[in-house]
């Protein structure tokens, strides 16, 4: 098969489209061509070494955690799963033409939505429901999801109002048009110190950001409030020892990723794709990632 593989950490120029061995299913696994991958900051994090002391790379490597794709070999033991169905899941090595997935952490695609849009969703809507359910966001309370226009906050922006919450959208200046769309109840521009002191107090933040703007959030939470983070506590956390901070670390959930893929099948959550690319040019792909901006990038063998 074809493959994007890494002999060394570095820039995008090391990911390589080359040849590699096909992988084989063993027991508990499923062979799964590949349909499409997408990109994610963990992708290029891990390439780049960022994340070697906790998810290294053993060279030569491959690369990707989000697919979509149609089962073409199930390996013994496995049940719930044939050969033609369509299925996606956080996985590794995905940016290949085929991958072996553990079935345990794999799902059927809900009919009726397409095949490639389905690689965006598995990290990114997981991500941004148990980001949501972290804060604890009951009906009738107030949360601010902090990078509401990425993937991951449209995500959690959606779970707070499938909970009746009420939702502020934390975004830059230059995204607040943009935050009109994520069906937040109202938004407020993050890098505007004036519009973060004026804002009510909070039961919760939702946050995809951290740095300086998680610093000055944590100060808006009530007392007994919770502070959710995909990027780890904010640094003065401890002067607010009545905020709880809970961290989140993505975990797969057949139930999550299904529900949440039914609500884009559905038009009730818009997971914008900015690009589609070759697998060929996952390096240009992650260049482009890196550089920030809305909507996701996928990669089509």
């Amino acid at each position: 098969m074809k493959a994007i593989v890494a002999h060394q950490y570095g820039g995008p120029d090391v990911l390589k489209f080359e040849d590699y061995p096909d992988p084989v299913p063993g027991p508990g696994e499923v062979l799964v061509r590949v349909a499409a991958a997408s990109v994610n900051p963990i992708d290029y994090k891990r390439r780049a070494g960022l994340t070697k002391d906790f998810y290294p790379m053993q060279f030569p490597s491959l690369i990707g955690v989000d697919i979509a794709g149609t089962v073409v070999q199930i390996g013994p033991g496995v049940e719930g799963f044939s050969v033609g169905d369509q299925v996606f899941a956080m996985a590794d090595n995905t940016y290949a033409e085929l991958c072996v997935i553990n079935a345990a952490v794999l799902a059927k695609i809900p009919k009726g939505l397409d095949l490639i849009r389905a690689a965006a969703l598995p990290l990114a809507t997981v991500t941004g429901n148990q980001l949501s359910s972290a804060t604890g966001i009951k009906a009738g309370q107030m949360v601010l999801v902090v990078g509401a226009v990425g993937s991951v906050g449209r995500s959690a922006v959606f779970t707070a109002k499938e909970r009746g919450a009420a939702v502020i959208a934390g975004v830059l200046k230059r995204q607040m048009d943009e935050a009109k769309t994520v069906g937040a109840d109202q938004a407020v521009a993050t890098d505007d110190d004036t519009a973060i002191a004026n804002l009510p107090p909070l039961d919760a933040v939702a946050d995809t950001v951290g740095g300086r703007t998680a610093e000055k959030l944590i100060a808006k939470v009530k007392p007994g409030g919770v502070f959710a983070s995909v990027v780890g506590a904010p640094q003065n956390a401890a002067k607010y020892p009545t905020v709880k901070v809970a961290p989140v670390f993505s975990k797969f959930d057949r139930q999550t990723l299904q529900f949440m893929a039914e609500a884009v099948r559905d038009g009730k959550l818009v997971i914008p794709i900015s690009q589609t690319l070759p697998l060929s040019e996952a390096a240009q792909a992650q260049a482009a990632a890196e550089k920030g901006g809305i909507g996701k990038i996928l990669l089509v063998p």
